[in-house]
């Protein structure tokens, strides 16, 4: 798909599971079961569906999943499959190593965003997995992945700490435009200062809907995940940027979506519904 100037290519960097519970809220179980049906531990699949942006002489990545440095305990109580999925193959399917990307924007710094921006070499050190680019988040996330007691399972040391002393880090204040026809959506009810990279071309608008949206399922104002730090503000974030996908008739990217990779959302009578559902951003 090409947009703005950019070459757009998913990046597939595996599959977790999280409690469907915790996912979906306060919705009830035999309402979300429907559209994600969970395991004998009450998970659901989630993708960790990232995305490749090559133009204007920059590659650029948005997120890059959990990683490979997580061991057994952790991969078995997030059910991490990285066998038909995994963020270097992906990468290299496209014909690119880590040292060619100029730029990895990450829209928050939970682990299964942002876990693969680091990685241990041969004696077992963390190094940047990405050494050539400069990584660009909000400064109001860095700031409260430091200080957050109620999300610490999730900002890992290991991610962030790397991060910090590699002086590539890019610290962008709000609704900034990095890049080219790239700007950011800055929303605060999942975590303080998620950003959402929104693509703007002639040919139209892309929303990377991160964690506002993680699945199409999400779509509905109240389907909001217990993992919010601030539901209420969620709520209002999602009307207020779903107000704005209809109207401008935005395609949607789901990050976590175990099968619906794209689409576009419509105001019916009963709400905010998907349409044009896709796997993959070549059929949008």
């Amino acid at each position: 798909m090409n947009l703005a100037g950019y070459q757009l290519d998913i990046i597939h960097a595996g599959f977790l599971r999280l409690d469907g519970g915790a996912m979906f809220g306060i919705v009830p179980r035999n309402l979300w079961q429907r559209r994600i049906p969970p395991d004998e531990e009450n998970r659901i699949p989630l993708a960790m569906r990232c995305l490749l942006l090559r133009g204007h002489g920059r590659t650029i990545l948005i997120d890059n999943g959990l990683g490979d440095k997580y061991d057994e305990r952790f991969g078995s109580i997030f059910g991490v499959d990285r066998v038909s999925f995994d963020l270097h193959r992906s990468l290299e399917a496209m014909g690119v190593a880590p040292h060619d990307i100029t730029d990895v924007i990450l829209t928050h710094l939970h682990f299964d965003h942002a876990g693969g921006s680091t990685t241990r070499n041969a004696e077992g050190e963390l190094t940047l997995t990405f050494p050539n680019a400069t990584h660009h988040l909000q400064g109001a996330h860095w700031a409260w992945a430091h200080e957050s007691p109620r999300e610490q399972a999730s900002f890992l040391a290991e991610n962030l700490d790397p991060l910090e002393a590699s002086g590539k880090l890019n610290l962008l204040d709000g609704a900034e435009t990095p890049f080219r026809g790239i700007r950011m959506i800055v929303v605060d009810g999942h975590t303080r200062g998620q950003q959402l990279p929104v693509i703007s071309g002639e040919e139209g608008t892309l929303l990377y809907a991160a964690d506002l949206l993680p699945t199409s399922a999400h779509i509905p104002l109240l389907w909001i995940m217990a993992y919010d730090v601030a539901p209420l503000d969620t709520l209002a974030e999602k009307k207020r940027v779903l107000d704005e996908v209809v109207e401008g008739e935005w395609m949607v990217f789901f990050e976590h979506d175990p099968e619906i990779a794209t689409g576009r959302i419509v105001q019916t009578d009963r709400g905010y519904a998907i349409e044009d559902a896709r796997s993959d951003l070549d059929e949008a």
